[in-house]
């Protein structure tokens, strides 16, 4: 089994207009969400065993304070270009080349694609949006990441900082 835990970026903070939209930072908010989220994962017994993130810096960050709650060493992330504002058929691109090795996996990403690659991999669940800090997790039937894409999988959560209860 494989799972695959997509996350999106802390809320950041648009304080400054004229930043670059890769440079902007969490905001207050952000930084107390990542590290809550990073415990509910904990509490779910499912820290991963990788992380993978978009290199813009509310994401990089995103990473960095969740993976300090997971005991992750920080400079174990990788950072994967291709993440920053993809397509969802990005993510099953960078899904194929992961080791095989590594069998929970956290990908730090952006809107829209995050969404719309977490619909394309349930019909479970429809999610309109998946809010900032945000996780959806989904399991694959399979020993290989390349195959992840065709092998029978299970919704297991979404969970976002101001649900009630994870779905």
């Amino acid at each position: 089994m494989k799972t695959l835990l997509l996350i999106r970026h802390a809320k950041s903070s648009w304080n400054d207009p004229d930043m670059d939209d890769f440079d902007r930072p969490l905001n207050k908010r952000g930084k107390q969400n990542a590290p809550e989220m990073a415990v509910r994962l904990l509490s779910r017994g499912i820290p991963p065993d990788l992380v993978i993130s978009s290199p813009a810096k509310r994401a990089r960050t995103t990473a960095r304070i969740m993976a300090k709650e997971w005991n992750y060493p920080r400079e174990a992330i990788l950072l994967e270009e291709e993440l920053y504002l993809c397509y969802a058929s990005t993510f099953l691109k960078i899904i194929t080349r992961i080791d095989d090795d590594f069998n929970t996996v956290a990908i730090f990403a952006h809107n829209p694609g995050i969404t719309d690659f977490a619909n394309y991999l349930t019909e479970e669940i429809r999610i309109d949006n998946v809010p900032t800090a945000g996780v959806f997790a989904i399991s694959a039937d399979t020993e290989r990441w390349e195959d992840f894409d065709r092998a029978p999988k299970k919704f297991l959560f979404f969970d976002y900082p101001k649900s009630e209860e994870a779905v």
